[in-house]
């Protein structure tokens, strides 16, 4: 199959999904498994490529193989860290302002722009498996790249979860770890995840996808990660505008010294949107 024929395929897959998902959602009144979905659907469109296409092995296998493993990882966590709560308090209070027309805004301006971006996203994956260029120097930068960025959000999410589980820590700022160094350390290892599979991609020609982690930062910076997230954690916990203060928004660096800063108060960070689109 032709890389044209192949994204439209994903793109009708991608659709097919995402209904699906959203009926799933009328049925639980639950728009939040859409967060949960969002890491798999790389997964779906990154093994249905492989079936369909036919590129290098080792680097069409490399790209599923650390799209599987990123994806699940997410989506476990997410799936963990959503049971047994209530909908998700952006999409509750959607559905507050929409009311009943919010069952059909969901299907476009939840599930269907989730779709979009997530085929947007995944062209990489797409275009770097169809590849038969051989391995390059840019395949092992890629590689760094994505580990760096998996443990980053990997240890960042395991060192929130255990912080939040202490009920001593509630209505604290989580400053330790990771968060010490960068206020979203998860949201910047998505960041470099994202920048090393594309690099995989480009070193078998689909530099031309360069938007799609471009437009992956964004997301992740301006509108669904580090930007929304600041503004709610700033109106509901207390000592977060010293945290913001001291400590680096996004790219890791070593906290600044502030007069009367109070060192070893700490609070909880609410995670990402997830994908997305938590996006994730």
């Amino acid at each position: 199959m032709n890389l044209p024929s192949l994204i439209l395929a994903n793109g009708g897959a991608i659709a097919v999904l995402m209904v699906t998902l959203w009926l799933v959602s009328l049925w639980r009144s639950d728009v939040s498994i859409v967060d949960i979905f969002w890491g798999l659907g790389f997964v779906v469109v990154a093994w249905l490529t492989c079936l369909a296409g036919s590129g290098e092995a080792a680097r069409q296998w490399l790209l599923v193989g650390l799209t599987t493993v990123w994806g699940l990882r997410l989506a476990s966590y997410l799936a963990w860290r959503n049971h047994g709560k209530p909908e998700d308090y952006r999409y509750r209070a959607m559905r507050d302002a929409y009311g009943p027309r919010f069952r059909w805004i969901s299907l476009f301006l939840v599930f269907g722009l989730q779709g979009v971006i997530l085929w947007i996203v995944s062209l990489p994956l797409q275009a770097g498996q169809l590849s038969d260029a051989g391995w390059r120097w840019l395949d092992a930068a890629g590689i760094l790249f994505w580990t760096v960025g998996f443990a980053f959000e990997t240890v960042g999410d395991v060192q929130l979860a255990r912080f939040k589980a202490d009920p001593a820590n509630r209505g604290h700022v989580m400053d330790r770890g990771l968060w010490r160094y960068t206020r979203h350390p998860n949201y910047f290892g998505d960041f470099l995840v994202w920048w090393g599979l594309y690099l995989i991609a480009a070193s078998g020609g689909a530099w031309w996808t360069v938007f799609s982690p471009v437009l992956m930062s964004v997301l992740l910076l301006r509108v669904s990660g580090v930007a929304l997230l600041e503004r709610s954690l700033k109106a509901r916990t207390a000592g977060y505008e010293t945290y913001v203060r001291r400590t680096s928004a996004f790219f890791p660096w070593p906290p600044k010294q502030e007069l009367g800063d109070e060192s070893g108060s700490s609070a909880s960070a609410e995670n990402r949107v997830d994908k997305g689109v938590e996006c994730r």
